[in-house]
């Protein structure tokens, strides 16, 4: 008599799938089941994109400790403000990597996916060199142009020049997760970032604190223990990409430049770069209107409510990231309904996890600013700021999907025209009207966030359903 076959339970299978999406198994990604191919690309990606933001509040929750803490705080929430820009191009290229290898390995020619890896690596780097030397020499100059003051500019300098100075480890951490993105294992960019981040809160107390032998650097030993976390990560990257057992096989003479396709990823990287460029220029503008109309203690508040903001929205970015890699991997096998399908399925997870995180910001705020900071005007000006911006976030969560999706495909040219209007034509002339014009101060940059960030969403979700990301060449 034969046994009945009885299937696992919902734990069981949600324990394997999650073994699987963290092991960083090589799998194709346009056959089998649409569901299970986003959880095993959007867990590791949540989980890379998570670990991401813990540099920032790790950093904020030493600095914030220290005795001058609102000049610290302000320093490391400007000082990212200006790293976003190099996010920007980072981000871009890494979009531009991730499309053309999406593409390549889902028409099944590694090759040409490796070696445009590695021409774009080539171009990040000499991109790279252009904005770290500057950086660095103008560190003061940067922190006074964005309102702060120059007491707390010459407080924050040598924290804004080592992490300006090291913007290169920044860009290969970004455009070797973009690759592996491409490539369908996002779980090495996960882990890349694990790695980094142990470094980073294993070093960062000692080094703004001291300890032993390690003398206290206080906000200089931010910046040196990140930096440091950062590079191990990149070494752990480097490691795998060229170790010769993933699907990607680097040879030497894929870094010999190969013009043509230098200009086929300038071509993807450039409206990329831009569409990113265009956001980070607006969040600096809305950091300086913070700094000139709530003083260093505004700017703190800020700056704080954005680094738990982020916290919360990069796990959604790295959801939108799985959209991105199977739109990209199925329009190469010629798939243009799964890919689509992919993109909807992408969007059902990130509404509910965007629902679960608006409840938790909206009712644990009070007590997330106190762990960050012990400061009374800047905690209540970051719970104001982190409550209204929440407001927003299941439209955040649609509209970095459906973006990121038109990415994917190679249509990097959409999503810049959405982030122009959104933010240039919309977010900052809202922001100034109602803290100038209205006298709302802070509270009307606040507003601004979450009423731009709605109606871009809005815009992508009636963009993406016009169809025309399907038709283009990569």
């Amino acid at each position: 008599m034969t046994q009945p076959v009885t299937k696992p339970g919902a734990v069981s299978r949600f324990f394997s799938l999650l073994k699987q999406s963290l092991g960083g198994e090589n799998i194709d990604f346009t056959t089998g089941s649409i569901r299970r191919a986003v959880l095993l690309l959007a867990i590791p990606m949540m989980l890379e994109m998570m670990m991401e933001s813990v540099f920032a509040l790790v950093d904020l929750y030493f600095v914030g400790h220290l005795e001058n803490s609102s000049y610290a705080v302000q320093t490391v929430g400007l000082t990212e403000s200006v790293l976003t820009i190099l996010y920007s191009i980072a981000m871009g290229m890494s979009m531009a990597a991730t499309a053309m290898v999406a593409r390549r390995v889902g028409e099944k020619d590694n090759a040409s996916a490796a070696k445009a890896g590695m021409q774009a690596v080539l171009i990040a780097m000499g991109v790279n060199v252009l904005l770290a030397i500057p950086g660095f020499i103008f560190a003061t100059d940067l922190l006074v142009a964005m309102g702060s003051s120059q007491e707390s500019a010459e407080y924050g300098t040598p924290f804004m020049r080592i992490m300006l100075g090291s913007t290169f480890i920044i860009m290969l951490l970004f455009l070797f997760n973009g690759i592996f993105r491409g490539a369908g294992n996002a779980a090495i960019a996960m882990k890349s970032l694990w790695i980094a981040n142990i470094f980073n809160i294993i070093l960062c107390p000692l080094f703004v604190l001291g300890w032993g032998p390690v003398p206290a650097f206080g906000l200089t030993g931010a910046a040196i223990a990140t930096t440091i976390g950062r590079t191990m990560g990149v070494l752990y990257q480097a490691w795998n990409l060229f170790n010769g057992k993933g699907i990607l096989k680097v040879l030497a003479s894929y870094f010999i430049p190969d013009w043509e396709q230098i200009r086929s990823l300038i071509k993807i990287a450039l409206p990329g770069v831009l569409q990113f460029l265009i956001g980070s220029c607006s969040w600096i503008f809305l950091a300086e209107l913070v700094a000139t109309t709530g003083g260093d203690e505004g700017s703190a508040g800020y700056q704080s409510a954005l680094r738990i903001m982020m916290f919360f929205m990069l796990p959604a970015w790295g959801m939108s990231g799985a959209a991105a890699t199977l739109v990209g991997q199925n329009l190469g096998a010629k798939q243009e309904g799964r890919a689509e399908r992919s993109v909807w399925v992408t969007v059902k997870f990130a509404i509910t996890y965007m629902a679960v995180i608006t409840c938790i910001t909206l009712l644990a705020a009070d007590w997330l600013m106190w762990f960050f900071t012990n400061d009374a005007r800047v905690h209540n000006i970051a719970v104001k700021a982190i409550r209204i911006l929440s407001l927003g976030y299941i439209f955040y969560g649609i509209g970095m999907v459906m973006l990121n999706a038109f990415n994917g495909s190679g249509d990097t040219k959409t999503p810049t025209w959405v982030n122009f209007f959104g933010f240039w034509l919309l977010q900052i002339p809202l922001a100034y009207l109602l803290v100038k014009v209205f006298k709302m101060g802070p509270t009307g940059v606040f507003i601004a966030i979450p009423a731009a960030e709605t109606c871009m969403s809005l815009a992508s979700f009636i963009l993406f359903r016009r169809g025309r990301w399907k038709k283009v060449a990569v």
